[in-house]
């Protein structure tokens, strides 16, 4: 009888038969993909092309059962195993070596009911998916600024984007989810169902359980909105820089800004003279009406010279996918970032010089602006820290080969260490890279958010199977060890 090499929670190398695969695989609705399988190696890729990893197994799950069947296996030969949804994270913990990726990718489902304002998601759908649906009925669930993101990743670390000002971080909307547990288990989460569960889900990352739906509230937006983006040449960047300074201090709650350093892409829409020189960008949402927007649109529009604008009544979908382009699925990513109080003169000359030195035209620094909305919920509600936060700035090094990598990730770490003078501390948890997920991790939240965590994590997964993520160790009181 022939055997197969897998690894282990503890990353010691086991055997199991392939009796004992092939019964396992006969238990799925989904595929169970093996290296040797056909399309194996298209579906463990993910969007960050720096991770490449090959799991033994890979569990196409379609459904509940699939997802209890491999969370049960995982378990009972107590596998290493990963948890993939989209596949958009940065860190790239989706995949693993040698163990089972349950790959949720296939879970794709989403019901809208329009009356009620609420929003059935599966672990597997994108913004871009959700939006579709949810756009049809003038409705959407606050969330990110790429299409492509995961749903689910997004919101179990937060999630922030074009409407966060407004309306808060995309869990803040989250009012329930179904969790298969370290156990075994199906686990319908609330506000009153397992409410220490739910909590934790609410920014605590994949650390306690499988979530095989989520439930939002929706709100109202669009589908029309005013929105898009202006370039200046570098030069201006001082002034460029102090407009997005001045307009942030006095910004209603509906407005948000995007300051975006990178060199030009070679695009139609910017002059070619400019293609590959270094520019300057403001991008704007507005999250209310086409004429409480104009104001703030005009101000950005008629400032200075712009090589672009683009800023213009349009739908919603198609600005919350304008910045695809930028970050498509398969190029080498490597992100730095860090949260700033004030948007001072002096940031603004890191950005400058660092960008006019990057190694990769691809690469770029996008700094979003923050408050509003999400400072109004009280501390220790949600798991979501830093939410004072002014700002957060995101060093996004971007190349295409593993032969531009020492290049491209030197840039970004000595970037960030040059603009850690002006930081105010703590990281976001879902822009962790693979290599300072685990040093870093306790920065993305403040001590008393941490420790519960930390406890929560201890009644629902004391032997930290679920450790392929943003790992929170379970805190397991000695008794009980």
């Amino acid at each position: 009888m022939s055997e197969r090499w897998l690894r282990t929670l503890d990353g010691e190398p086991m055997q199991l038969s392939e009796e004992t695969v092939s019964a396992f695989a006969n238990s799925l609705r989904g595929a169970l993909l093996r290296p040797e399988d056909a399309g194996y190696d298209d579906v463990r890729k993910i969007w960050n092309g720096m991770i490449d990893k090959r799991p033994a197994l890979i569990a196409r799950c379609a459904g509940t059962a699939d997802v209890l069947e491999a969370v049960r296996f995982a378990r009972e030969h107590n596998l290493l195993f990963s948890v993939r949804g989209a596949g958009h994270n940065i860190a790239g913990t989706a995949l693993n070596d040698g163990g089972l990726m349950i790959d949720l990718q296939p879970m794709q489902g989403v019901h809208v009911d329009p009356t009620n304002r609420r929003v059935r998601v599966q672990p597997g759908v994108t913004l871009g998916a959700l939006d579709r649906e949810t756009q049809v009925h003038g409705l959407v669930v606050p969330a990110g600024i790429i299409s492509e993101t995961g749903v689910s990743g997004l919101t179990l670390g937060g999630g922030f984007g074009w409407l966060t000002r407004k309306y808060g971080y995309t869990s803040d909307w989250l009012r329930s989810a179904d969790v298969v547990t370290a156990e075994g288990e199906i686990l319908t989460t609330s506000p009153d169902s397992h409410p220490d569960l739910f909590w934790a889900l609410t920014g605590g990352g994949g650390n306690f359980g499988v979530v095989i739906s989520y439930e939002f509230e929706a709100v109202p937006l669009g589908p029309t909105v005013m929105a898009g983006l202006v370039f200046h040449p570098m030069t201006a960047a001082g002034d460029v820089m102090r407009l997005f300074q001045m307009v942030t201090s006095a910004a209603p709650d509906e407005l948000t800004l995007l300051l975006i350093t990178r060199l030009a892409p070679p695009l139609p829409f910017i002059p070619q003279e400019h293609h590959g020189a270094p520019v300057v960008g403001i991008a704007m949402h507005y999250a209310g009406s086409l004429e409480d927007a104009e104001p703030w649109a005009r101000r950005i529009k008629e400032f200075g010279a712009p090589l672009v604008d683009t800023i213009q009544p349009k739908p919603f979908r198609v600005h919350q996918s304008f910045l695809d382009a930028g970050q498509p699925s398969g190029r080498h990513y490597y992100w730095k970032s860090d949260y700033a109080d004030a948007f001072s003169p002096e940031l603004g000359e890191q950005m400058v010089a660092h960008t006019s030195a990057m190694p990769s035209p691809l690469s770029a620094t996008l700094t979003m602006h923050l408050g509003g909305q999400a400072r109004q919920v009280a501390p220790g509600a949600s798991a979501v820290a830093h939410r004072d936060a002014e700002y957060i700035v995101v060093i996004q090094a971007s190349w295409l080969d593993a032969a531009g990598t020492d290049a491209n990730v030197a840039w970004a770490r000595n970037y960030f260490e040059a603009v850690q003078p002006y930081s105010s501390g703590g990281t976001y948890v879902n822009f962790l890279n693979e290599d300072d997920a685990q040093d870093r991790t306790r920065q993305a939240y403040d001590t008393a958010t941490y420790a519960r965590l930390a406890e929560i994590k201890g009644r629902y997964d004391p032997e930290n199977m679920f450790r392929s993520n943003k790992n929170i160790q379970p805190l397991v009181p000695a008794g009980q060890r």
